[in-house]
């Protein structure tokens, strides 16, 4: 008898959650086919091109030198065994989840996979999305699920910029529709990834997502609630975090910011609002921290004028640099990112806005631009009224910074290590 050939493992969608996915699968064993929409990824790809800032070309380039697939085509996962899901769940301009993409993702699958495939939903979802809506779907395909396809979720954690964590490290959550849905997941995972975290269902692996992303995002709201208290007070909030964690118990750091940004933290909690009002249940304290999240923004733009008006400095009349506008420090995501409201709010009160950020050369706000990224140099930070730093890449030397600007209004204390007249921190 010849050898096997190896399991069939897809991946639909290729951006930061399914690249990394396909890569790590092929690694493991498997032959992989991904499957994405977006032709110009698909064309990337195939020249050994990243589009993922944590991933080199160069893995992209050894991946599919050797076999891996990667194509437009749903067709080509007729022979996957098992089959991921990684696709978009963004919100809509109402609030609501839009899962308009992980639909369609499902409606092609069930035209072409076969008997005894697993379906994971790595995709971030409402609880309850996997084992109701995704499940009907493949049920009304003629699909009995636990006995002749397997569905479960597990919802991805992946940091982007994070360097300390590889992918394989992260614990993966698994919950399964039926326990022949866990069983299989439970052993595919086991084979890709150190440690798999069992749950009792896939609504628990979701609620599992939302939790993680919701706690990060009230503590973050909390913090932005208490600097402009501090600030009020005279006090400088970071060294009162700084002293705070000195204690052994009972206390975890978060930081205040301009505001939240990416596709996770501002998003997850809204998943879960929307869902517990549809049971009819209210979520004030998740409903509250988004808001006041979604308010910094503002906060820093009034709080500029204050900084601006104390030296004699009109809004509308200032230069202002804003130094980086991604979502956070290391990426090029701009997704929800704060610099944009607060960009939008500069333009509203007619300040004249530059922007420098070496991950992101050129920006569209709300329907204004493109913005493109300027050089910095010493001319252009003399010449401004004010540097405000809003994402403090590691590429952006801050000891030039104060050296060069006439006042820095600093929002993510990147400035921590100088004492100088001309900084003002959030």
């Amino acid at each position: 008898m010849g050898e096997q050939n190896p399991p069939v493992f897809g991946v639909v969608g290729l951006g930061e959650v399914g690249l990394p996915l396909a890569l790590r699968v092929a690694e493991s064993g498997y032959d992989v086919v991904g499957v994405d929409i977006d032709e110009e990824r698909i064309r990337s790809l195939k020249s050994g091109e990243s589009y993922i800032i944590d991933i080199p070309s160069s893995d992209v380039q050894a991946t599919v030198d050797d076999g891996v697939t990667v194509t437009t085509e749903y067709e080509r996962l007729s022979d996957a065994t098992h089959i991921a899901l990684c696709v978009p769940t963004p919100l809509q301009k109402s609030g609501q989840p839009d899962i308009s993409y992980i639909v369609a993702a499902v409606d092609e699958l069930v035209e072409v996979i076969s008997p005894e495939t697993t379906v994971i939903i790595e995709s971030t979802v409402y609880p309850g999305a996997t084992e109701n809506l995704i499940r009907e779907i493949v049920t009304d395909a003629g699909f009995t699920v636990g006995e002749d396809i397997y569905l479960a979720s597990s919802p991805e954690r992946i940091d982007p910029g994070n360097e300390q964590y590889d992918l394989e490290d992260i614990p993966k959550v698994v919950g399964g529709v039926t326990a022949s849905c866990q069983a299989q997941t439970e052993r595919l995972y086991e084979d890709i990834f150190q440690t798999v975290v069992s749950v009792n269902s896939a609504t628990e692996a979701e609620m599992t997502k939302i939790l993680e992303n919701t706690f990060r995002n009230v503590n973050i709201a909390l913090v932005n609630e208490l600097v402009k208290v501090a600030d009020n007070f005279g006090i400088d909030f970071w060294n009162v975090i700084e002293a705070a964690k000195t204690k052994p118990y009972g206390f975890m750091p978060f930081y205040p910011g301009p505001g939240l940004g990416g596709h996770c933290i501002p998003v997850d909690p809204i998943y879960l609002s929307w869902r517990a009002r549809q049971n009819g249940i209210d979520t004030p304290l998740v409903d509250l921290a988004d808001r006041t999240n979604r308010e910094m923004p503002e906060y820093i733009v009034r709080r500029l004028t204050e900084v601006l008006n104390e030296r004699g400095i009109a809004l509308s009349e200032s230069r202002i640099l804003i130094l980086g506008v991604a979502y956070k420090s290391g990426v090029p995501d701009t997704r929800k990112s704060p610099a944009i409201d607060i960009i939008d709010g500069l333009e509203k009160s007619q300040a004249s806005i530059t922007y420098h950020d070496p991950y992101v050369p050129r920006l569209n706000v709300n329907d204004v631009g493109p913005y493109t990224s300027v050089e910095l140099t010493d001319d252009l930070l003399a010449s401004v009224d004010c540097t405000l730093i809003v994402t403090n890449h590691p590429e952006i030397e801050i000891e030039t910074i104060v050296d060069r600007s006439s006042l820095i209004f600093d929002t993510r204390n990147a400035t921590a290590n100088y004492d100088a007249d001309n900084i003002y921190r959030l």
